[in-house]
């Protein structure tokens, strides 16, 4: 285990888990140095863990050995201080596996499992998969549930079973569905569930979640700590203030390409020493009309 709190404990992943980028040079070659500094830019400002290799970490792009990199980059960073949660998603459970037992290896505290994604899959062969990755490795394992990104939806019947699976500690949930999400927790208590949209931080810590895996907090790691910490101390009037700026925020980051706008943001913060670089074709960063556009509302806000 990379940090000094064992993730076997559910209540350790509460708070605010920035699902931290990868960096690349500008030929696409992966920086390693500026993704365990973009750990470190979120951790010094107060995050609770860092999730690396999730959407935000253009995990698909990414080769097995490269993968393992990143992850061990990020622990020797700041696994001793917080919780590394490592994305280990892929369309096989043979992939699932082998990722997983990386991430194991090279010292992360759990594993973020998406439901297998392209072709579609029934329940049996989603509670099998789940089996099979808890089976093959002795740290724990989150669902990672985004229907509108890997196709295929988490029942809530298919949740009950996996609920039950030894080693499955919780659910990081980015489907949107708050109908769909009140009702896992609902059934559900005893596993963590991490909400995954920035628009919905308030409304899925009222159902439940005690995590926030903001795609806003890899750039202002403070504001979301601030809203939780608002929110957890019952000061509902600061909460709902900082969650209307997040609002603000994720519209100016979402504008550009899909994910682009938070490398630009990075770019543009006065207080990053690392470049975040380009995104891995075919993904884009936002054009420079686009960060001339983003610099402009982040100052508007009092946010640079």
């Amino acid at each position: 285990m990379s940090s000094q709190t064992s993730c076997d404990e559910q209540d350790l992943l509460s708070g605010v888990i920035p699902p931290i980028i990868t960096a690349f040079y500008e030929d696409e070659q992966i920086n390693y140095e500026a993704t365990a500094a973009h750990a470190r830019f979120v951790v010094d400002r107060g995050v609770h863990g860092v999730f690396p290799l999730g959407t935000n970490g253009e995990f698909p792009m990414l080769k097995p050995e490269e993968r393992a990199n990143v992850i061990q980059a990020v622990v020797e960073e700041v696994g001793n201080e917080v919780p590394v949660i490592a994305g280990v998603s892929a369309p096989s459970t043979r992939n699932t596996i082998s990722y997983a037992l990386d991430a194991e290896e090279n010292g992360a505290d759990a594993v973020v499992v998406g439901i297998p994604y392209y072709y579609p899959i029934g329940s049996e062969a989603i509670v099998d998969h789940y089996v099979r990755v808890t089976d093959a490795v002795s740290i724990p394992v989150y669902i990672y549930h985004f229907p509108a990104r890997m196709g295929n939806k988490l029942e809530l019947d298919t949740l009950d079973r996996l609920a039950s699976i030894e080693g499955i500690i919780g659910v990081k949930d980015s489907s949107g569905d708050v109908g769909w999400l009140g009702q896992a927790i609902d059934r559900n208590p005893d596993l963590t569930y991490l909400a995954g949209l920035d628009v919905l931080l308030i409304a899925e810590l009222e159902i439940g979640c005690t995590g926030l895996v903001s795609a806003v907090s890899n750039v202002f790691p403070e504001m979301a700590v601030e809203l939780y910490e608002a929110y957890m101390n019952e000061n509902d009037e600061r909460a709902r203030e900082l969650q209307s700026v997040v609002f603000d925020v994720w519209a100016a980051l979402d504008t550009g390409p899909y994910l682009g706008g938070v490398k630009s943001a990075l770019d543009l913060h006065p207080e990053t020493t690392f470049r975040p670089g380009p995104m891995r074709t075919p993904l884009r960063r936002m054009d420079e009309t686009g960060e001339k556009q983003l610099a402009e509302t982040l100052r508007r806000l009092d946010l640079f």
